[in-house]
C-alpha cells in the first residue's frame, strides 16, 4: 500500500513536470523556427534520423588525455536495427551516449531529424531525451517498491502520447506480471519490464547499451526477441551496443568499433530471427 501511495504521488509530480516540460519543448521548437536567418539554410548534413559528422569525444583525467572517439561519421535511419559491435574500450558506449544526449561530442556535429544537438544547452538535451529516445541500459533500474505496471506507468505519466501500460507491458509478454514486483521477477522480466518503460511513451529511437550483459543465454535471446518485436511492428530505429558478434545477424546494418572509429560496415541481406540466435 505505502509503494502504490508512493508511486502515484511520483506519478502525480511527474506528470506536472511533464506538461511544463512539453510546453518547453514546443516553444523552443518554435523559437528556433522564428529565429532561423532565411538566407541559411537547415543545419542538416544528410537525410537520416541521427547525422553525425566528425564527432571527437576527448576525456580528460588529471593531466591525462583519453580520446574515445576520433571522427566519427555515421547516418542512422528510420526503422533500421543497428548493433555497434566493439570490445571493451572501443568507443561503442560514448557513442550511444553522445546519440542519446546523456553526452556531448567535444567536437564535431550531430543532428536529429532537422535540429543540431551540436552544441545544446542542457535544456534541450533534456527535452530531447525525455521526448524521442528510449533506453536500455545493463542494468534494470526499476524502482524497487513499485510494480512492473507502476514503473512503466512512471513513464506514461509525463509523455505526450503514451502507451498504456498494460500495452507496452504485453508488447514484452509480461501481461501476466504486470502487479509483480522487481523483487518477484527473474532478471529477464525485469530486462523486459525495462524495455517496456522506454517504448512507453513511443520513442522514435530506442538505445540498447548490452542489453542482455547481465542474462544467460535463454534469458537473453527472449529480451532481443522483445527488442526485434518492437523495431517490427513499431518502426523504431534501434541501436544495440554489444561485444556479442552473434547479435549482429539480428542487424540490417553492422558498425565495427574500434579505437574510437568505425573501422568496418557490413549490411544482412537478411536479418537472421532472434530466436534463431545461438552463441
Amino acid at each position: 500500500m505505502k509503494g502504490l501511495k508512493r508511486g502515484k504521488f511520483f506519478l502525480g509530480l511527474l506528470n506536472r513536470c511533464g506538461k511544463e516540460l512539453c510546453i518547453g519543448w514546443q516553444r523552443l521548437s518554435w523559437l528556433r523556427q522564428m529565429n532561423a536567418p532565411p538566407s541559411l539554410p537547415p543545419p542538416l548534413r544528410g537525410t537520416g534520423v541521427f547525422v553525425a559528422s566528425g564527432l571527437r569525444k576527448v576525456y580528460h583525467t588529471g593531466e591525462v588525455e583519453v580520446v574515445a572517439l576520433h571522427g566519427v561519421n555515421v547516418a542512422l535511419d528510420a526503422g533500421e536495427l543497428v548493433v555497434l559491435l566493439g570490445p571493451s574500450g572501443s568507443g561503442k558506449s560514448t557513442l550511444l551516449n553522445i546519440l542519446g544526449g546523456l553526452d556531448v561530442a567535444t567536437s564535431g556535429e550531430l543532428s536529429y531529424k532537422g535540429w543540431a544537438l551540436d552544441g545544446a544547452d542542457e535544456n534541450t538535451l533534456t527535452l530531447f531525451r525525455r521526448n524521442c529516445v528510449g533506453f536500455v541500459f545493463q542494468f534494470y533500474n526499476l524502482i524497487p517498491s513499485l510494480t512492473a505496471r507502476e514503473n512503466v506507468a512512471l513513464i506514461t505519466g509525463i509523455a505526450n502520447d503514451p502507451m498504456a501500460p498494460e500495452e507496452a507491458l504485453a508488447m514484452v509478454g509480461l501481461q501476466a506480471r504486470m502487479d509483480h514486483f522487481p523483487s518477484q521477477l527473474s532478471g529477464g522480466e525485469q530486462q523486459r519490464v525495462a524495455i517496456a518503460r522506454a517504448i512507453a511513451k513511443r520513442p522514435e529511437v530506442l538505445l540498447c547499451d548490452e542489453p542482455t550483459g547481465a542474462l544467460d543465454v535463454t534469458t537473453g535471446i527472449t529480451v532481443l526477441e522483445a527488442i526485434e518485436r518492437i523495431n517490427r511492428e513499431l518502426g523504431t530505429l534501434t541501436v544495440i551496443i554489444t561485444h556479442n558478434a552473434v547479435m549482429a545477424e539480428m542487424a540490417d546494418r553492422v558498425l565495427f568499433l574500434s579505437d574510437g572509429k568505425i573501422v568496418k560496415e557490413r549490411r544482412n541481406e537478411n536479418r537472421r530471427p532472434a530466436s534463431g540466435l545461438e552463441w
